[in-house]
């Protein structure tokens, strides 16, 4: 059992753009090695984790053994975010043939090599119907010798995010407490407003004048600005559109799977789901609640609970696909303090 003063170590496996490492560091972990594929994730993770050995290839090319020198004691924490696209709702070309699948069962030689006192999954909540996620579990509790909890369902939301966000997290223990681990606490209710109200209008596209690098605006056809024109602000949707500004696609459609699509946030309330399309009017409610536009990258950012001082690295497109894939810091922190908690028990004679 860890007492107070130790630092607690952990590895964070498919570490993105670091949104997992962040949470863990804010929340006093020691996050000592890091593993992703992404090139461009990559930069932005060693931009704002230099001091994290980042190991840049698939993991099924990595020996745990590479991070060995960094784990002289114990390794308290294994961290396990693997891609979730497989097991998402909103993927509609689902494949068996898919390599993501089974990406879960790569973290194995690390447990075995290490023996973390906890194993922290975050993943959608489709995973855990898988047979993958079946697999994996079965074997942390039967073969690995772990106490395994129920799959937890939680919403970003109640946890200090600005954004409606449905996980799944499950916890894994050996020689800590695991009802410590799992009593995630929430954190007090943010929303767009409280996010984003203080922005300035940006300019419309990327400029080397713009103070934020990050905060400008996509430049819409003049067709979707006349359609922006015509959606009410503070939470507007695409059926207050005439029926000459309707796309084709829509008509006869207001109750679709569709039906967010260029639909305003509302101040009062959190944001949808932030996906990789996340500054695009047409691929959900990303317009902003009163400008004629869809929300810039920065306010992206926010809405996913990512400081203003942290740095990303890569074009538009990149950084919208880093900030829609992110773990919500904010979150992560807070299930963090949760972990920490577990490790920092003192055991009661």
């Amino acid at each position: 059992m860890q007492s107070n003063n130790e630092t607690l170590i952990a590895l964070d496996l498919f570490c993105g753009s670091g949104g997992v490492t962040l949470g863990l560091k804010d929340a006093g972990f020691k996050v000592v090695g890091a593993i992703d594929l992404n090139t461009k994730a990559c930069a932005t993770y060693r931009a704002n984790h230099p001091e994290v050995r980042l190991v840049e290839r698939d993991i099924r090319e990595v020996s745990p053994c590479e991070f060995a020198d960094l784990v002289p004691k114990k390794l308290d924490l294994l961290a396990i975010c693997a891609p979730c696209q497989p097991f998402s709702t909103q993927n509609r070309h689902k494949s068996k043939d898919d390599t993501r699948n089974d990406l879960l069962s790569t973290a194995i030689p690390f447990i075995e090599t290490f023996t973390p006192s906890l194993v922290f999954i975050e993943n959608v909540p489709g995973l855990q119907s898988s047979d993958v996620f079946t697999f994996f579990t079965t074997w942390l509790h039967k073969i690995a010798g772990y106490a395994v909890s129920e799959p937890i369902k939680l919403n970003a939301a109640d946890h200090g995010v600005p954004q409606r966000r449905a996980r799944m997290i499950l916890v894994a223990a050996k020689g800590v407490p695991l009802e410590d681990a799992v009593r995630i606490a929430q954190a007090e209710k943010k929303f767009v407003r409280d996010a984003i109200g203080d922005l300035p209008p940006p300019s419309v596209g990327r400029t080397e004048a713009n103070p934020d690098p990050l905060h400008f605006a996509r430049k819409h056809t003049p067709l979707n600005i006349v359609r922006l024109q015509h959606i009410p602000k503070d939470g507007g949707g695409r059926e207050s559109l005439p029926d000459h500004l309707q796309l084709a696609c829509h008509k006869g459609k207001k109750s679709s799977s569709f039906s967010d699509t260029y639909g305003r946030m509302r101040w009062g309330d959190v944001a949808p789901t932030l996906t990789t399309g996340c500054t695009d009017i047409t691929r959900g409610r990303f317009a902003h609640p009163e400008q004629h536009r869809a929300i810039t990258l920065r306010e992206a950012a926010r809405l996913q609970s990512f400081p203003d001082h942290y740095v990303f690295k890569g074009n538009a497109s990149e950084i919208a696909t880093q900030i829609g894939n992110a773990v919500p810091p904010q979150m992560m922190h807070c299930i963090a303090q949760s972990l920490k908690k577990a490790l920092t028990r003192q055991s009661k004679d």
